[in-house]
């Protein structure tokens, strides 16, 4: 990662639906009295529509080429940044969001996954045919490979969570609330 000063860094979070990138991301951005953006509401006020609605208009293709543009043009600083968990799919995305500053992942176990897309049916998933097992199997070395760090979050709770991002943060990239 190139070096950034604190002050323009980001914070990018990446991981599979319902590891807690939206959850986390808040309370993280909140902790550090930095901005949140979730890419997937970015995706949704930009096209005016849900993000399965838009999945379903335009197909599993176009629509991770739309995620990526949207990723791959963002102009932000001092912010964290909740990832669609398809992000890694676009090189131009993860390009920018490793350019940004630190990039976590949060990972849950396939069964955690299942469990969590299961008790949100409204949610948007990009699996494009796949089981959730093939999908989650399919992204993991995806989102290690963009990561800087992994943390499990199948049992921690959310603040336990942003508790372990802080102390990695503080001690790895000098970030710490400014509180």
């Amino acid at each position: 990662m190139p070096e950034t000063d604190i002050e323009t860094r980001c914070v990018t979070l990446v991981g599979i639906a319902g590891a807690g990138k939206s959850t986390v991301g808040r309370l993280l951005a909140n902790e550090l009295n930095w901005a949140h953006v979730d890419t997937d509401q970015l995706l949704e006020a930009y096209y005016a529509m849900p993000l399965q609605d838009l999945l379903d208009s335009v197909g599993l293709e176009k629509f991770l080429e739309l995620e990526e543009h949207q990723v791959a043009n963002l102009g932000i600083q001092r912010c964290i940044v909740s990832t669609g968990g398809s992000v890694v799919y676009g090189s131009r995305a993860v390009e920018r969001i490793r350019s940004l500053g630190p990039v976590v992942h949060l990972h849950v176990e396939p069964e955690t996954f299942a469990a969590r897309v299961d008790a949100a049916p409204n949610r948007g998933l990009a699996i494009g045919g796949k089981t959730k097992a093939e999908l989650h199997a399919e992204r993991l070395p995806l989102y290690r490979h963009a990561s800087d760090v992994e943390f499990a979050t199948d049992t921690p709770a959310p603040e336990e969570t942003v508790r372990q991002i802080l102390h990695w943060l503080d001690a790895e990239h000098q970030i710490r609330p400014s509180r």
